[in-house]
This record gives structure tokens, C-alpha cells and sequence, in this order.
């Protein structure tokens, strides 16, 4: 059993199919008892993973279903070799509604200098990269930046009619001030061997135990 939660958004993986419906039962009823219940529309019961990838291709039912958590999708992809591998995308609204802000905050600063413009839109590339630059994420990390240097391109040239801003120009703006798509996280299994305690000296001969980075909570 995997739990990952933050706040009250939860997902919750499982190796069989009737444990994690007990846990669903379990969760709902728990939750009844303090006068709550579980959001309708975003708590799900689905196929994800390495083996249900596979089950269902046997099947004859198509991939894995998708779902939605802290702003990606998580998608049962394959890698170039074929391999299963896990694919995290940015979310669509995510990103459109952070465009839109963008798109605003630019008419706001029309008429600032273009290095003044230049320097804050490198401020609000480089906190989206640092939060959606994950592996596998490159393309929507692209499309961002595209979508960012085009507002930027139609505020420049909302400043005058007769101002020919072509794109040869503009992608030159662009590189001097907005940061270039990279990854900027490791790969899970990378962060996992850093912080895990089992990678930790002694960490498996009692009654040492070396816990970097991590914490347990009981309830």
C-alpha cells in the first residue's frame, strides 16, 4: 500500500483490487462519523500501474485511466525502450489559467521598458519550471514557454500599430530573458535512493536506524 497526500487532496495505490475497495469503504465510512463525505467527482476507483498497464492490454480494454493530482496528469506511458513508464504532464486548466494571469499582468506593464518586462516574465517561467520541470514533462514545459513569448509578442506589439515585431526578433527577446525548457528534478527512483532510510548506513541493523528526511506520524 502507497499513500501520498497533501492537505485533502489523497491517492492511495494498491497491489490487489479488494483492498483497496475495502479502504475506500473504510475511508467513506470513517468520514461519515465527523459529518463529511468524499468529493463525487474526483474520487475514483481505477486500473493504474505497471501490471494494470499489461492486464489490460491483454484484455483487449485500452490503457490505464488517467487521474489528476497537484497540478499533473499521471498517465501509464512506455518509455523509447518499450518499458512501462509513469509520465507526469502538466494540467491543461492549470496551465491556461496561469497563461490568462500572465496575459493580464502583461497589459498591466505594457509600457514598461522591455528589460523590466523581460526580467519579471524570466521570474515567472523559472517558478513554473521549478515546480512542473519533471521528467517527462518536457513538451508542456515547451508549450508554456511558447504560449508566454507569443503574449509577450502581442503586448509588444499593442504598444504601436506600425511596430513590425517579427519572430526572428522576438525569439532573440526571448532567449536573452526567459530561461530555456529543461529538467530541473531528478527522476523518483533517484530522489527515492537519496532519501530512503534503507539506503542509510547501519539502517537495517537494530537498533540503529538512520532516518534522513523523513518522518512518521501516528494517529
Amino acid at each position: 500500500m502507497i499513500i501520498l497526500r497533501y492537505a485533502d487532496d489523497l491517492v492511495a495505490g494498491f497491489e490487489h483490487e479488494g483492498d483497496a475497495r475495502r479502504f475506500l469503504d473504510a475511508m467513506r465510512i470513517r468520514f461519515e462519523g465527523f459529518m463529511l463525505s468524499l468529493h463525487p467527482d474526483k474520487t475514483r476507483l481505477i486500473e493504474f500501474g505497471r501490471r494494470s498497464a499489461v492486464d489490460r492490454e491483454k484484455r483487449g480494454v485500452g490503457k490505464p485511466e488517467t487521474f489528476k493530482f497537484l497540478g499533473f496528469i499521471f498517465i501509464c506511458g512506455k518509455s523509447r525502450q518499450g518499458r512501462f513508464l509513469l509520465h507526469r504532464k502538466t494540467r491543461g486548466d492549470r496551465m491556461r489559467v496561469k497563461l490568462q494571469e500572465i496575459k493580464v499582468e502583461l497589459r498591466r506593464r505594457m509600457h514598461w521598458p522591455i528589460p523590466d518586462q523581460g526580467a519579471w516574465l524570466g521570474q515567472v517561467v523559472r517558478g513554473h519550471f521549478g515546480y512542473y520541470a519533471v521528467p517527462t514533462n518536457s513538451r508542456a514545459l515547451s508549450t508554456f514557454r511558447y504560449y508566454v513569448t507569443d503574449l509577450w509578442r502581442r503586448t509588444l506589439r499593442r504598444r504601436s500599430q506600425r511596430h513590425a515585431l517579427t519572430w526572428e526578433r522576438m525569439t532573440k527577446l526571448a532567449n536573452d530573458w526567459l530561461p530555456q525548457t529543461r529538467i530541473l528534478h531528478p527522476w523518483p527512483n533517484q530522489r527515492f535512493t537519496v532519501k530512503h532510510p534503507r539506503w542509510e548506513p547501519y539502517a537495517g541493523i537494530p537498533p540503529v536506524r538512520i532516518c534522513a528526511g523523513c518522518a512518521l506520524k501516528a494517529y
